[in-house]
Order: structure tokens, then sequence, then C-alpha cells
């Protein structure tokens, strides 16, 4: 008896709930984490340190997952930079090692360090950086004269400003900034003060930013009603243009491949905590979430409905058959490449020169997202809606104009 095909307008609905409860869950994790960023300044001690570190790799988690909702939903990619923009110069934000350098031909603030320096100027004015507010960070500095390197909000700032650079290069070991460089009475490296001002400022910023994104979806947010009362098959190519995107350009091309063919440690999305793998493993799982039409929150409880995969099913059974056999291949190569990561060696030293394992660990997730892309392709045949043309990477179509 042929499979009955489910509503696609009731897949849209489970594709936006799945959105929401991803996106609060982010939020309720940042929260968490300005908690502990709050104990952290309040105390500044080995162990508040190591909680906020926590704190930061937990709200990691839910927000991965997320980004299978980029590129096929404009209110996500205008809004993600604000967030998860990487990779940045570090110098703009902090003190950096003499290693660093101290010029950027294209950027001017390449080492502003904005916690030492109450007044900023460049070439294209002058920046109050008095006071550290939510307003200076999301609007003065914030990818300021036009450099996308200049990323001074999100995840990837707070990172810097808990764990500090990653100086080992392609050995082991992480950023070790130390507790004390939040202490006001025993400081180290200077303005603990302004540091703790930035760090706790750009928490609540990103809160802000998560709290709108959540709104998005929520019942009778923006991104949800755009979706549900719009065309069902445009809906079906947002999903599938971010499923394909995310997979083969982003994640398979830009954030691994390019790293790989480089062997370059600064190649990796969490590059001062080296939980990169990590970064990469729940990217992974955010596309089988929206394939398979179920999310499992950070309580625990499940969100699920009506899914890719059922529609797939009922148009061409071998096919989503195909699908779910190719992600669960990349999940058991992003498996092993956590297993590694945590066991063996992490991330940046697995993508350098002259280590063949671990090389092909990583090379192994590139050729499972890349499989899964094929896949992709075709259920957007078999679905008969608009062609779509994924983002592509130069260090997947072009490999020889990476190193031009």
């Amino acid at each position: 008896m042929a499979q009955t095909a489910p509503d696609k307008a009731a897949i849209l609905e489970t594709y936006a709930d799945i959105a929401h409860a991803a996106y609060e869950d982010s939020l309720i994790t940042a929260n968490a984490l300005e908690d502990a960023v709050s104990a952290l300044i309040a105390d500044p001690t080995d162990e508040t340190l190591a909680a906020a570190r926590e704190a930061w790799l937990a709200a990691r988690v839910p927000y991965q997952q997320t980004e299978a909702y980029r590129f096929g939903n404009a209110v996500v990619d205008d809004w993600e930079g604000k967030v998860n923009a990487w990779p940045l110069d570090e110098g703009l934000i902090d003190y950096v090692d003499a290693s660093y350098g101290t010029a950027s031909d294209s950027n001017p603030l390449y080492v502003a360090n904005v916690i030492a320096s109450p007044t900023i100027e460049y070439g294209g004015g002058t920046v109050d950086a008095t006071e550290i507010t939510k307003e200076l960070l999301a609007e003065g500095l914030h990818e300021i004269d036009a450099v996308e390197s200049n990323v001074a909000t999100g995840y990837h700032a707070i990172e810097f400003l808990l764990w500090g650079q990653d100086l080992n290069g392609t050995g082991p070991g992480s950023g070790d900034r130390p507790a004390s460089d939040y202490d006001t009475e025993n400081c180290t490296n200077g303005n603990c003060d302004r540091r703790a001002e930035y760090l706790l400022t750009a928490t609540e910023l990103m809160i802000d930013d998560l709290e709108w994104m959540t709104e998005q979806w929520a019942q009778g947010g923006e991104a949800r009603t755009a979706l549900l009362e719009g065309e069902p098959n445009a809906g079906l190519t947002a999903m599938l243009t971010g499923l394909g995107s995310l997979s083969y350009g982003e994640l398979a091309g830009e954030r691994m491949k390019l790293g790989l063919l480089l062997n370059d440690p600064e190649e990796e999305h969490d590059c001062f905590s080296d939980n990169t793998h990590n970064s990469h493993y729940y990217d992974i799982l955010g596309m089988a979430n929206v394939y398979r039409g179920s999310y499992t929150r950070v309580d625990g409880t499940e969100v699920s409905g009506p899914s890719l995969s059922d529609l797939v099913a009922t148009v061409d059974p071998d096919l989503n058959e195909e699908m779910e056999s190719k992600l669960d291949a990349t999940l058991a190569a992003a498996d092993t490449l956590v297993e590694r990561a945590e066991t063996v060696e992490a991330y940046d030293q697995m993508i350098g020169p002259d280590n063949p394992e671990g090389n092909a660990v990583v090379q192994d997730v590139i050729d499972a997202l890349t499989d899964q892309t094929l896949a992709i392709e075709r259920i957007v045949a078999v679905l008969e809606i608009q062609p779509i043309a994924f983002e592509g990477s130069d260090s997947l179509d072009d490999p020889a104009a990476v190193f031009q």
C-alpha cells in the first residue's frame, strides 16, 4: 500500500517548530553563560573561569544545530554575523602576543586593542570607546571600516575573552588566558576592569540577539509567518538550500577543506577553545534534524513532526533510504572526528602537515558531506521544485585557486 504524502504545510510547521526550539535553547544556554561570566567577574579564580568556559561550550551545542537554517532564510543570513562571525582579528579586542604582528595591509584596526584604548583612531575617523556599551560593540566596532574580520560581537569574541589566543600552532593545547586577567586587585595584562566590562557586555548583547531570533520563529513571529503563509514549495526550497549549502560549500568547503589544504590551524571554527570538532558535529546533527523533522532539546524533550524524509519516502522511497544512509554515514564520520579530538589530538592538529592519519579523519567527513550533497541535489529534482544553486567553495571546486 502506497504511503500517503504528508502535507507540505505540516512539514514547514515542523521546520519552524525546530527552529524556535533550537534558538530558544541557544537563548537558555546563553543566559546560563551570562550567569557564569558574572560569577567569574565577581570572583576571578581558576574554578570560575573553568565554569564560564564550560558554559560557553554548552551554549555552542544548540546554536550550531541552527546553522541548517542559514542560506535558505534571509532573516537568518542577515542576522547570523552578529553572533557567529569568524575568523576574527582578535587584536581589535584585546592584547595579543608579539607573534601576531603589529599591522595588516587589509585591516588598519588589526591591533586597535579596544580594551586598552578608550579612543580608537583610524583612517575613517575616531571611535569613542570610553564606555564599553552594546551600541559601541554592535554599531561602532563590529565589522568597522567594512573589514569582515573586525568581529567585535558574538560567540567567538566571547570565546577569545575566555580562552585567549591559541599560540600552539598545530601542537597540543588551546588558549590559556589566566583568570587574573579579570582580577582588578591582582590584574594581569592590564585593564582588567574594561576586559570584564567587554566580556559581560558582549554576552548580554548576544542574549539580545538570540531573543530577537527566537521571537522570529515563535507563534506569530515574522519568520514563521512568512514561511507558513508563503508558497509551500518555496518553503521546501528554503529547507533544501540550507541543507545543501551548509553541507557542501560552507562546512565541507570553507570550514574544513580549506584548512586541510592550507594545513592552517587558524582555519578552525572554534579556534581559541579547540572546540571545532564539536562545532562541526552539531552542524551535521542540525542537518539531520531538519531532514528527519526531529530535534532533541537541551532538557531532553523532543520536538518532532512531519518531515522532508516522510515526503521523499512517498515520492522515491529508494532515494529517501539513500539520503538517510548518507546522513548516518556523515554522522558516523563526525563521531570518529570527535572521538579522535577527545582521545588523540585536537582538530587543529588533525589538519596540520605531515599528519596523514589526522588528515584522513577530516577528509572522511568532507567526503561524506560531499556525498550527501549529491543526494540532496537529487531530492530537489524529484520534488520538482525550482533548481537550487548551493553555496560552493574554491577549496572543493577549484583547489588551485586557493594557493593563488
